[in-house]
């Protein structure tokens, strides 16, 4: 094996990609007694879920995911004895905070009812219909954190899928009256980095905000990279093993194991395989569709940020876009290719709830906005000038700062193509059939190859359900 001393000895299986999904693999692979081989091209595992000092030394940033309610939720995840190896879940006392023009801000609780009770004549419509989800959000997380299957819970299934049908912006309007519900709607559904007059965009709004009130949205103590740290300090005490600085070019860099797996998108795959593909299968990878892009700031900072609404410091997690029209507009620019004027922008203050990621007294965030694919435009004065919309002397607090254009997302991490950190879009062409219309999405045409990562169901998010149903295909 070109490249990658380390490993020895023959294997069961070999997991290409340590992200969440390669290590979720990797983990039940090793859980039902396989031999198992993980290879990272990095120096560290972990794909996304990667903290470093990106601006001033002891100030510790997210590379990229840093909230994490499908990470809590994730039946694969709550099946892990990971506090064991060092992970804490930390919680802010507010999950979500959308703030407004006028100076207020919708904070989403915890408590559905606290939450309905800031939104006036829409409150009884909100706690009907996220007290009906929350109810039954396990038997949905069962049904949509997989493959396309016959459903087990047909009841719950519908109750939460005949609404999140809907477009996101055409939902708002249909149920909602008043422009701080439609806002939250928005804002949620946005994260899908697709525009909301899409078919459908109201799913991940209606997920997200169903898990704010469910099992909220954590962040981990110490930064993302403790979850890699504790899923691989897990999986070498199953006895698997780990090879880092370890960069695959061909199915002939792996050492010969009957199952491999590949954490990987469709794009990177075909270069390592491609030529061993049949040319119908081939074609249909190269035809898999990206999505747009991100612009992100890492921020060292003096001090909190200084919003106007003093409740924006009891929430990790804030939505920066104003009302439903705005946001829709920006997510529209982004998707057909322009750069918004003041676009939808999510921000994460971790230390205001942890704050051994800073020097004393001082504080880190993260900002990011949704740009066309590929792009390289600096969008840093427009993302400033949104956060000072609502925290006017933002700019005095910041000590340093780091921007990540999208081709220099993708320059970090080969699957973030084009910027696109969804591995792919998440629309309903290529939801539970991504990268592939195939009875298994998980297998290749090549006997014991599959894909594990984002790009297959049910796609994007720290989860690891995409790595657990791959591999327990592959044991199939």
């Amino acid at each position: 094996m070109s490249g990658c001393a380390g490993a020895h000895g023959e294997y069961d299986a070999v997991v290409v990609g340590s992200g969440p999904n390669g290590l979720a693999a990797a983990i039940t692979l090793a859980q039902a007694g396989c031999k198992v081989l993980l290879l990272e091209a990095r120096d560290t595992i972990g794909g996304g879920m990667r903290t470093l000092e990106l601006t001033l030394p002891g100030f510790q940033h997210d590379i990229c995911s840093s909230i994490h309610p499908l990470g809590l939720a994730s039946p694969f995840f709550r099946a892990l004895p990971l506090e064991q190896f060092g992970l804490e879940w930390i919680f802010s006392p507010v999950q979500l905070a959308h703030p407004f023009d006028d100076g207020s801000a919708l904070l989403v609780e915890r408590s559905v009812e606290a939450t309905a009770a800031q939104l006036g004549a829409d409150a009884a419509i909100y706690r009907h219909l996220l007290g009906a989800l929350v109810a039954h959000h396990e038997q949905i997380l069962h049904e949509f954190l997989g493959p396309l299957r016959f459903p087990r819970y047909p009841l719950a299934m519908a109750g939460f899928g005949l609404p999140a049908l809907f477009p996101a912006d055409a939902l708002a309007n249909a149920i909602f009256r008043g422009w701080r519900a439609k806002a939250w709607l928005a804002g949620m559904a946005a994260h899908g980095i697709r525009p909301l007059e899409h078919t459908a965009t109201a799913a991940i709004g209606l997920m997200l905000g169903m898990l704010a009130h469910a099992v909220g949205w954590p962040l981990a103590r110490g930064g993302s990279g403790q979850i890699a740290a504790a899923m691989g300090a897990y999986l070498t005490s199953l006895g698997g093993e780990i090879v880092t600085g370890c960069e695959v070019r061909s199915l002939d860099d792996l050492p010969p194991a009957p199952i491999r797996l590949f954490d990987l998108t469709p794009r990177q795959l075909l270069r390592i395989a491609g030529d061993r593909f049949p040319p119908r299968y081939r074609r249909q990878l190269e035809g898999y569709r990206y999505g747009p892009g991100v612009f992100k700031i890492d921020y060292a900072l003096s001090q909190p940020i200084p919003w106007r609404e003093p409740g924006c410091q009891r929430a990790a997690t804030l939505h920066l876009g104003g009302t439903l029209e705005e946001i829709a507009h920006g997510e529209a620019d982004a998707w057909h290719g322009r750069h918004a004027a003041r676009p939808y922008t999510l921000l994460v203050q971790p230390t205001l709830f942890d704050p051994s990621r800073a020097p004393d007294g001082k504080h880190i965030a993260w900002a990011y906005c949704h740009v066309p694919h590929g792009s390289a435009q600096d969008m840093m004065a427009t993302i400033e000038a949104q956060i000072e919309r609502f925290a006017p002397g933002f700019r005095d607090c910041i000590l340093a700062r780091r921007t990540h254009h999208a081709q220099a997302m993708e320059a970090y991490n080969p699957n973030y193509v084009g910027g696109d950190i969804n591995g792919g879009v998440q629309d309903l062409r290529q939801l539970f059939t991504r990268p592939t219309l195939r009875r298994v999405p998980y297998s290749t045409p090549l006997e014991g190859v599959y894909i594990c990562s984002s790009s297959t169901p049910p796609g994007g998010g720290v989860h690891g359900m995409a790595g657990y149903h791959a591999a327990r295909a592959a044991l199939a």
